[in-house]
């Protein structure tokens, strides 16, 4: 089992809902997150006063995935979440232990 976390731009977040639905994912987290990496921030005007955005706004996604699932969730997310423009992302992929299912006491695959 896989715990992948995706950092995409937050206008996506439908779009690559709906392509991880076609490709059989059943659930994910998602959190509004603040960050920044190659594109350092951006400076805005607010009422005449310029003023620097350090850190911008993204979405952070978290899959719980099977070994057989992984391929197919990270191939879809390149494709739709891409704009071709600096900001677009990241995923990271870690390994996961254990899954419990809360209310029922599944374990391992069984609990995703």
């Amino acid at each position: 089992m896989k715990l992948l976390t995706a950092i995409i731009k937050p206008f996506k977040l439908d779009d690559v809902r709906e392509a991880l639905a076609a490709v059989g994912v059943q659930g994910l987290t998602v959190t509004e997150v603040r960050g920044f990496g190659r594109q350092k921030g951006h400076t805005e005007l607010y009422r005449g006063a310029e003023y620097v955005v350090d850190f911008l706004p993204k979405l952070k996604i978290e899959l719980a995935l099977g070994d057989d699932q992984v391929d197919a969730v990270v191939e879809t997310l390149v494709k739709v979440a891409n704009t071709g423009k600096i900001g677009d992302g990241k995923i990271f992929i870690a390994d996961l232990e254990q899954v419990i299912r809360i209310r029922t006491g599944e374990t391992g695959r069984e609990a995703l």
